[in-house]
């Protein structure tokens, strides 16, 4: 039987994508089993009238890992 936990991140990019793209990376920096993400929230912030960088609040799904024993 797997156990996930879900976080939730903010992110920013110059695309929706590159914003995405970015929560994972970093997540997977301190994260391992990470299986998906779900895009609660997209903005874009505006300058000079023109779009500068989106950002999303994603909530990120990962297994536990049960098989460690705990020191």
């Amino acid at each position: 039987m797997s156990i996930a936990k879900v976080i939730e991140v903010i992110s920013e990019g110059k695309s929706i994508e590159e914003a995405i793209q970015s929560a994972v990376t970093e997540a997977a920096k301190t994260l391992h089993n990470i299986k998906q993400i779900n895009v609660q929230h997209i903005e874009a912030l505006i300058e000079n009238n023109k779009v500068s960088k989106y950002r999303v609040n994603v909530k990120i799904s990962f297994v536990l890992d049960t098989n460690r024993q705990a020191d």
